[in-house]
């Protein structure tokens, strides 16, 4: 990458981490009084976006920060910036197609609510197109992201089991019952694969020398 357009990106970088990071602390600010701290922190870290937009703000910062500690070595591989493209993608399609009509946030809600689901997916996704090098991602790299959805599904499930409470209402199995949640988390896992395979895809095409 040339330096001119390396600088672009650290900047750009830090841009997405000084929206991603104050999002996510005043959405927690926002629930923090809603019961105990353990079972409030439990219940934020059980919502998608909030692990989507912290993924990217991980990503984000560690392309922000450089150095040569590992945990942010792996943050800044191709395949984990792709990791959270494709999250914070699903994240913010989801939510407009499914999930916004649902509720009217207003105030510091709205705030939040705009910044997680729209700001930080448009600057994310900006970045990884246009700002980031391409052209080291495979096929397989879209099946292998389907771990973090998967996980996300099982403790949905399972948390949901023991306190009756589900992060979105098509997960919902106490008012769908299990074959239709069970069918919904199917549904959203294609959207999943699809959308990584169109994000290879664009790495493959967008790579130095592409010729179509």
């Amino acid at each position: 990458m040339p330096p001119r357009t390396a600088a672009v990106s650290d900047l750009f970088a830090i841009i997405v981490a000084a929206v991603a990071w104050p999002a996510l602390v005043l959405q927690y600010w926002l629930i923090v009084w809603s019961g105990s701290l353990g079972a409030v922190t439990v219940r934020y870290f059980s919502f998608f976006t909030i692990l989507s937009n912290l993924l990217v703000a991980l990503v984000a910062a560690s392309a922000a920060t450089g150095g040569n500690w590992t945990p942010l070595r792996i943050l800044r591989t191709p395949r984990m910036r792709g990791l959270a493209a494709l999250c914070i993608a699903v994240t913010a399609l989801v939510y407009v197609t499914v999930l916004r009509s649902l509720w009217h946030p207003l105030g510091p809600q709205l705030i939040a609510d705009r910044s997680l689901h729209y700001v930080v997916p448009v600057l994310y996704l900006v970045w990884w197109f246009a700002l980031l090098p391409h052209g080291t991602l495979v096929w397989r790299d879209a099946a292998r992201w389907l771990w973090f959805p998967l996980v996300f599904a099982l403790w949905t499930f399972a948390r949901g089991a023991i306190v009756d409470e589900y992060p979105y209402p098509f997960l919902d199995v106490g008012r769908l019952g299990y074959p239709a949640a069970l069918l919904n988390a199917a549904a959203v896992a294609v959207l999943f694969a699809a959308l990584g395979l169109g994000l290879v895809a664009a790495d493959k095409a967008l790579a130095p020398g592409h010729t179509a």
